[in-house]
């Protein structure tokens, strides 16, 4: 018996010093600068966000003057003999400039406004993208080392219960135990050969999805600290959270300036029914040399400038028709700007009670753990002295494996909450995934 148990722990050490060993193991940290490197969404809203930039500069050239060059130059041969004229070859050439500065374009003003929001707009959707990406990265990676804690989990319990199956072997066979122990543990194996199997299938489909991010075969992973302590969020009132996610979020933010975008909209197709008003220059040269019934060059110079207007008094009811569409997409903007308003503040009270709720439920399974492993040390020395069969101690150890398990799966769970809160309140930073760095180990 009493070797029994000394292999048993020796086992159980050998496994965890074997899946707590990792001499490359990559941060938090390291994982995210690598997604910022690779990742595909991030780099479509990068590009995304430098062609938004452009919208002001294309929507303010029409406020500035517009500038043209165009000429030509022809050679022409004429042979009318008919009028006694003899045969003559000549060249025109000519070249215009012209220069026209809006003075009044209701339309071009507000399309310039426009711009400016498309710029503003285009800046919240890429800090939108910079926190999702935040989220995605942490996600993957608890996401791996939760699937890891399972797997970690199912080994040690195989290992515990091959121990413990031969112990019931060596037992029936001295006729201490009853075949019922040997049954009931070769079962438990089993079971766990099967759960291993699941656990790895499942393990390496979250280090896809995190391949998937950071755009290579991710290394090991550095886990969290043994013992690490998790803090309540700062605020702890709810509904400051609320109150930042309303005002700060990037979500609603983007939707505001849509509806701004939408009701310049407005104002721009409405503008088709007011004048406008130009300032024109022009300067004409033409150099001809003769014509068709004469050898006499000439040349000319004309310049012009003045003012130009134009009032519009019948589009087919186009005009009409552009506007009430405006109006339409603006009343759809403002509908979605509501449904955002209401998924932020949603989101942002689900996360605290996430984060709330979390850190209960580790505190309680930080409390199990240390009940489940006195549960396991007491059956151990029942089973050893008679009192308990081997069913009480694989109960024990499958309670205890299952416990820690949950716990680690719990502070993930409470950590990514934080992340998501913050999110919604539109203050993730880089900052808040370096804090979370420090909790794990180096």
């Amino acid at each position: 018996m009493r070797n029994t148990s000394t292999s048993i722990s020796i086992a159980s050490l050998i496994v965890s010093a074997a899946l707590s060993f990792n001499a490359h193991a990559v941060n938090l940290l390291q994982v995210y600068k690598d997604a910022i490197a690779n990742d595909a969404p991030y780099a479509s809203a990068r590009a995304a966000l430098a062609a938004g930039l452009e919208k002001l500069p294309q929507t303010r050239a029409g406020l500035l003057p517009t500038i043209s060059l165009s000429g030509s130059y022809t050679r022409s041969h004429s042979d009318v003999t008919a009028l006694g004229v003899p045969s003559n070859s000549y060249t025109t050439n000519n070249y215009a400039i012209s220069l026209s500065q809006p003075l009044f374009r209701w339309a071009n003003w507000e399309q310039y406004q426009q711009g400016m929001l498309y710029v503003a707009a285009s800046e919240a959707q890429f800090a939108q993208v910079q926190i999702d990406l935040i989220v995605r990265v942490s996600q993957a990676y608890f996401d791996v080392l939760a699937a890891q804690d399972v797997l970690a989990s199912v080994q040690a319990q195989k290992l515990a219960i091959t121990e413990q199956l031969a112990s019931a072997k060596r037992n029936f066979q001295v006729g201490t135990a009853t075949i019922t122990d040997t049954h009931e543990a070769q079962a438990r194996f089993d079971l766990a050969v099967a759960q291993e199997f699941a656990a790895q299938g499942d393990l390496d489909i979250k280090r896809t999805a995190l391949q998937q991010i950071i755009g290579k075969p991710p290394a090991e992973l550095s886990g969290l600290r043994p013992g690490v302590k998790l803090n309540a969020p700062e605020p702890a009132q709810i509904e400051n959270w609320v109150s930042s996610a309303l005002s700060q979020n990037y979500g609603i933010i983007g939707q505001q300036l849509a509806l701004e975008i939408a009701q310049r909209d407005i104002k721009k197709n409405r503008a088709g029914h007011l004048p406008t008003l130009d300032f024109v220059a022009n300067r004409n040269h033409s150099n001809q040399s003769g014509s068709a019934i004469s050898t006499t060059s000439s040349i000319s110079n004309v310049s012009s400038v003045g003012i130009q207007w134009a009032i519009p008094l019948f589009s087919g009811f186009g005009t009409d028709s552009k506007v009430k569409e405006a109006i339409a997409l603006a009343d759809k903007v403002r509908a979605d700007l509501d449904n955002t308003r209401r998924t932020a503040e949603q989101g942002a009270r689900q996360a605290f009670f996430g984060v709330a709720t979390g850190l209960s439920q580790v505190r309680a399974l930080e409390a199990a753990e240390i009940s489940s492993q006195s549960a396991l040390d007491s059956n151990r020395l029942g089973y050893k002295v008679g009192v308990r069969i081997n069913i009480d101690v694989l109960n024990a150890q499958q309670q205890l494996y299952a416990t820690r398990k949950d716990l680690a799966k719990a502070r993930y769970d409470t950590i990514m909450n934080g992340l998501r809160l913050k999110s919604a309140a539109g203050t993730l930073k880089e900052e808040d995934l370096v804090q979370i760095n420090a909790l794990l180990k180096p």
